[in-house]
């Protein structure tokens, strides 16, 4: 591939304009090594040509598999492990209290390859399973994601045998899992069937959502400007009922917005709640 500087920052205003993603201006290599397949495949010659042919109206497939390439990131099953323990020892408690024999609702934003909502589908499992009829109102888990490619991925259910050696147990691969050969496993219906997919650029409006208890934003905001980021945040607020928590990744934190967010110290862990 070959380009140049002025090629590299005319790509960087597109992926910030299109999706939010803030790239560094050493992030060439990054660039690089994710557009180099689908631009031989393409016949395209560098990033300048590349941006001038995406510009076009006809162009939205070819927007979407750069959107694609340039977003996908790998996730594990129950990540860091304690948003789960919490979600199970005070959150769907406290939710179940607050609003009694209301329905819950869940939003796992930006949820990659499906590993977060699915290990939140499980988490309500065991929740249940230690609780009987805590959640006989029911719980509603709302996956979004940019990438049209993961969406359908993740809707299949089926992983390989790398992406389930990452952070699942034995115990929950036996109990939560079909295996389907060859070498691939796939979520149990019931499991599955808690889960609903839908496309959402985390840019575009939240409004279509509705309502929800919980959200999971993890892992996702260190990619934006602070200037993006802040407004992110103050737009899921706004999908967040009272005392709704919201969590995000180890390495992130909540700078600024104290009128709109108390944080919570969980041992270990941090989560936020909506004023």
């Amino acid at each position: 591939m070959s380009s140049t500087n002025a090629d590299f920052e005319q790509f960087r205003v597109f992926l910030e304009k299109t999706c939010g993603i803030l790239l560094g201006t050493n992030k060439q290599y990054l660039v690089s090594s994710r557009l180099n397949k689908l631009m031989e495949q393409q016949k395209i010659g560098s990033l300048g040509e590349l941006v001038q042919r995406m510009q076009s109206p006809t162009r939205g497939s070819l927007r979407e598999q750069v959107v694609d390439a340039m977003t996908t990131n790998e996730t594990l099953w129950f990540r860091d492990a304690y948003p789960f323990e919490v979600m199970k020892s005070k959150v769907l408690p406290e939710a179940i209290k607050a609003s009694p024999g209301q329905r819950l609702r869940i939003w796992s934003a930006a949820c990659s390859s499906g590993q977060e909502p699915y290990s939140l589908a499980m988490t309500l499992d065991e929740f249940e399973r230690s609780n009987p009829g805590q959640l006989r109102a029911g719980v509603q888990i709302i996956a979004t994601d940019l990438s049209g490619s993961m969406l359908t991925a993740c809707k299949s259910g089926e992983y390989d045998s790398l992406a389930m050696g990452r952070g699942l147990s034995p115990e929950r691969l036996q109990r939560f899992f079909d295996p389907k050969p060859p070498g691939r496993w796939a979520v149990k219906p019931p499991i599955r069937s808690r889960v609903e997919f839908r496309s959402l650029n985390l840019l575009d409006s939240y409004a279509v959502l509705g309502k929800f208890d919980v959200v999971f934003c993890r892992n996702v905001l260190i990619y934006f400007s602070a200037e993006v980021k802040k407004d992110i945040l103050t737009r899921i607020h706004a999908t967040l009922k009272p005392g709704g928590y919201l969590f995000l990744g180890a390495s992130e934190a909540l700078n600024g917005l104290p009128h709109l967010y108390q944080m919570v110290q969980c041992s270990p862990g941090i989560i936020y709640q909506a004023k």
